[in-house]
């Protein structure tokens, strides 16, 4: 990449992207905190719990605001499974699973922001060519 330069939009969407990359790797760090103190006394475990849905709730909507809906489903959907009740093991196994899922889907978007949107760009109301 070393040739090629950025337009602004193109920087603009990576830092946002690495913004939520950030508070990703936080929340994974919190769930795994959450793993680790599974014997902790319950007023913990759910104050780890509410940081965490807190956290998810938050990128959820910087990344409606950003445009990201992928990024935003997965969050809000998280968000939920932290702030709901039910079996801790079930909690952890899901909230793992889904910020690793969350981080692929971050990286994704980090990659696409590199490449650009150079690809199918055509003035609005023009419909793309026929497939011969």
């Amino acid at each position: 990449m070393a040739g090629k330069k950025l337009s602004p939009a193109q920087a603009a969407r990576i830092e946002q992207v690495n913004a939520f990359l950030h508070v990703a790797n936080h929340v994974k760090g919190m769930v795994a905190e959450l793993d680790s103190n599974r014997a902790a006394r319950s007023q913990l475990i759910d104050n780890l719990c509410g940081s965490i849905a807190r956290d998810l709730t938050h990128l959820r909507q910087r990344a409606l605001t950003a445009n990201i809906g992928t990024i935003a489903d997965v969050a809000g959907s998280l968000a939920v499974m932290a702030a709901r009740g039910g079996g801790l093991n079930m909690k952890i196994r899901g909230l793992t699973d889904g910020v690793n899922n969350l981080l692929i889907q971050l990286d994704h978007a980090l990659k696409r922001a590199m490449e650009g949107e150079e690809k199918d760009q055509r003035p609005s109301g023009q419909e793309p060519p026929p497939a011969a």
